[in-house]
């Protein structure tokens, strides 16, 4: 269903693209602070994070941008994303760029993804897709429920898999691009984040609590003084399916610039590809 990437010769980026359909890659995160005398620490750090989709949707809006790494046999293996996102209506766009080929060689243009409750829509998709349609992804047929697949996790899915958060503790301020931040660190469960999501993001999380490796994804999110998430990095474990090697990828989203104006339509049916992606 998902395209795979051609073969590399040092065998990295092969790996990657069984995988997931695209490379991988994520940011690092900022510096941690220390918990002192913070008035955080009286509150119950899990029911703080259970709060944070939320209070994305009340922000209405942001810009965003993600990435994503994954290590393997030395290598390591970067996609990034930026663009806009609509908390209240799900919608986002995001510019996702590939990364050079093992030689150096840059040949791959940046793909426009599209994310909706239960969709993702590519354009620039590769080989086989008409340069002017759209291919159009159920993420509920995703064995990762397309956390990692797009190379980007959907802002919102990011914020909503803290409702599976089981351990959390609240680890001090620090700072995220200047904005003053409170660091939390913990473990979500995918299967409780499924069973209280939204109705857009529910069945592409319980896929991916079906299809990783292990349902539980260690965290780290840094939320501001409305609770809203500033930068979340997760950490997701799922079996390549051409090899059966557990691999691991990081995903970073940073949300910044509430209130950004988003504009966000749809393909239309007849822009969307109905052929058969090239393997």
């Amino acid at each position: 269903m998902v395209e795979r990437q051609r073969k590399r010769a040092d065998g990295a980026v092969a790996l990657a693209a069984a995988a997931t359909g695209l490379l991988l890659c994520a940011t690092g995160c900022s510096g941690g602070g220390t918990a002192s005398d913070d008035a955080r620490t009286a509150e119950d750090p899990v029911e703080v994070l259970h709060g944070a989709a939320g209070n994305l949707v009340s922000a209405g809006t942001s810009k965003a941008r993600t990435s994503m790494e994954m290590a393997t046999g030395g290598t390591r293996v970067t996609i990034r994303g930026e663009g806009v996102y609509d908390f209240a209506d799900q919608v986002g766009r995001l510019k996702v760029l590939l990364p050079q080929d093992p030689g150096g060689a840059d040949g791959h243009r940046p793909i426009t993804e599209l994310l909706a409750p239960g969709a993702l829509y590519m354009k620039n998709r590769g080989a086989g897709v008409p340069t002017d349609k759209w291919v159009r992804v159920n993420t509920a047929t995703l064995s990762d429920g397309n956390l990692v697949t797009g190379g980007a996790t959907d802002p919102f899915a990011a914020a909503e898999l803290l409702l599976g958060a089981r351990t959390a503790a609240y680890m001090g301020r620090t700072s995220v691009a200047g904005t003053p931040v409170r660091h939390y660190r913990g473990t979500a469960d995918l299967t409780l984040a499924a069973r209280d999501a939204s109705a857009g993001n529910r069945e592409a999380l319980r896929a991916a609590a079906k299809g990783f490796a292990t349902a539980t994804v260690p965290f780290d999110v840094y939320l501001d003084e409305q609770g809203r998430i500033r930068k979340v990095r997760h950490r997701f474990s799922f079996v390549n399916g051409q090899q059966k090697d557990t691999v691991a990828v990081a995903s970073t989203t940073l949300l910044y610039d509430f209130g950004a104006a988003v504009d966000v339509r749809l393909p239309k049916t007849k822009d969307i590809f109905a052929g058969r992606i090239a393997e």
